[in-house]
């Protein structure tokens, strides 16, 4: 799959939120400085305000840019002409590849997104609850077609989603398995529980 970072840190104002991304996982949001940043980065800490308004500009852009890339890639799923089942391992096998080599931004957008200022907070929101509905409505069509078993679909996703957020343990694991077992093994565990 493409990598998500892709030519981004050309610029200056990547690099800042690249070293924002890895302070709010590690710290929190709330507790991050403009100062820390500065340190992490390098610089002065007023010359950051020559390439970012603020803190909650890093915020925004990390937790829009994490939610647009899985929306493209959901609405491709949900464009080609895949079963249920086959289109749930896709997006699976997306969501564990973005939380594999994206880590620190997945984690920031997945935790952190609470201290979104309006009116990015309301629309981060009802995007979060969209893609939700959308991928329980792929599942709803699987139970419709005997393709997956008579599930409630907001269950199922609700499950995937946090397994999926749980791969920060293997991040944080001495000895861990390859990502591509890792892969196989949730895929593997999830999508058979819902096969018909």
């Amino acid at each position: 799959m493409p990598p998500i970072k892709t030519n981004r840190n050309s610029t200056k104002k990547e690099v800042i939120i690249d070293k924002a991304a890895q302070l709010f996982m590690e710290k929190g949001f709330s507790a991050t400085s403009m100062r820390d940043l500065a340190e992490k980065v390098g610089v002065e800490a007023a010359s950051l305000y020559n390439h970012i308004q603020s803190k909650a500009e890093i915020l925004q852009i990390i937790c829009f840019r994490v939610a647009n890339f899985l929306l493209e890639h959901l609405e491709k799923v949900e464009n080609n002409k895949q079963g249920a089942i086959e289109k749930i391992k896709t997006i699976l096998r997306f969501h564990l590849w973005h939380m594999i080599n994206n880590y620190e931004e997945v984690q920031v957008a997945d935790r952190e997104w609470r201290h979104l200022p309006e009116p990015y907070l309301s629309n981060f929101k009802v995007q979060r609850k969209n893609y939700r509905q959308r991928l329980a409505a792929i599942i709803e069509k699987g139970v419709r077609c005997k393709e997956v078993k008579p599930i409630d679909p907001s269950t199922a996703v609700l499950i995937m989603l946090h397994a999926v957020s749980g791969v920060e343990s293997w991040h944080r694991s001495s000895q861990k398995i390859s990502a591509d077992q890792l892969e196989k093994d949730i895929v593997l565990i999830l999508v058979e529980g819902l096969k018909n």
